[in-house]
């Protein structure tokens, strides 16, 4: 999702900022904020769903040995973590829409987007549509800032507490006890990023709220501006920290860029080392499991095909 939002809302803002003119006009005026919104409910329900993780590790009874999550398990919940998130932003659809303003001084026609729900609606729809209009900054700082980062705190102290009582000389220096402290220390930093990110436009939304009738459209347009740069500024920061703090996925994508860039040669030497980085890989990739590996994987022999 942070790559749908660099992708197509990023050249947006871009090209309205640099012509006055709105790029795919109304469509994108709809579009775009309904991504973002969605980005937001992406990351905070992500999170949520990895502090629960957290905590189920460490409350489990047996968390060295708890079973690998299924595949059709993980695409469920991202399925419901995407599927929500999206219907949850199906109100900035009908919110916005596309206006048009002349300058007094150069003359040109100038066009923005401005949060005012169409006339045309059915009525029942229109008042659901202006009642979320009128909550939405509430909305905003309760779910998708309260939330996330009141339910990772909440589940980092409940976890680091369960540890330290129960059992603290079994995690101690243990390579289990390494593996969920560094996920501990990734959550939490992904948490700080979001959260250092999305305070510009709740303080922004605040502000304007109370303060709107005092402040000229062009204060406006810069508030929004720069809440947007902080929102591609999140999308563009959380994967490089991802793979950054967890190592394994960061080796992993390096060992696919490279195998993609140097291809696999017929030699024996290249056959040597694809078999030693596939078991580096293999054993890297452990640190995503409860269940630690009870022998490595044999190497290959040398001259074995990629």
């Amino acid at each position: 999702w942070d790559f749908l939002i660099l992708f197509f809302c990023l050249p947006v803002v871009i090209f309205n900022e640099i012509t006055k003119k709105r790029l795919l006009g109304d469509i994108s005026c709809r579009i775009v904020p309904f991504m973002e919104v969605s980005s937001l409910g992406v990351t905070t329900f992500s999170l949520c769903a990895l502090g629960i993780d957290r905590f189920h590790a460490a409350t489990s009874p047996q968390a060295s040995t708890r079973p690998i999550e299924q595949c059709q398990s993980i695409i469920a919940k991202l399925a419901v973590i995407w599927v929500g998130s999206m219907t949850l932003s199906v109100p900035e659809i009908l919110l916005w829409q596309l206006a048009q303003d002349t300058s007094p001084v150069s003359g040109m026609v100038t066009e923005y987007c401005t949060m005012k729900p169409s006339s045309n609606l059915p009525e029942s729809v229109y008042s659901l549509v202006l009642t979320y209009q009128n909550a939405r900054m509430w909305w905003y700082f309760g779910c998708y800032f309260c939330l996330p980062i009141l339910f990772t705190v909440s589940c980092q102290l409940v976890t680091r507490r369960i540890r330290g009582t129960e059992k603290k000389t079994e995690c101690r220096g243990t390579k289990h006890g390494q593996c969920e402290s560094h996920l501990n220390c990734t959550i939490i930093g992904l948490t700080i990023i979001y959260g250092l990110c999305t305070t510009p436009e709740n303080v922004c939304n605040i502000v304007v709220a109370y303060m709107s009738p005092d402040m000229s459209k062009q204060t406006l347009d810069l508030l929004n501006l720069i809440n947007q740069f902080f929102l591609f500024f999140k999308c563009s920061v959380t994967p490089v920290l991802l793979l950054c703090l967890c190592r394994p996925l960061g080796q992993a994508f390096m060992d696919c860029c490279c195998c993609c860039c140097e291809g696999c040669g017929p030699d024996a030497a290249s056959s040597e080392g694809s078999a030693d980085s596939k078991l580096k890989t293999e054993m890297s990739s452990s640190i995503f499991f409860d269940k630690p590996r009870e022998s490595p994987p044999p190497l290959l022999a040398l001259g074995t095909p990629c």
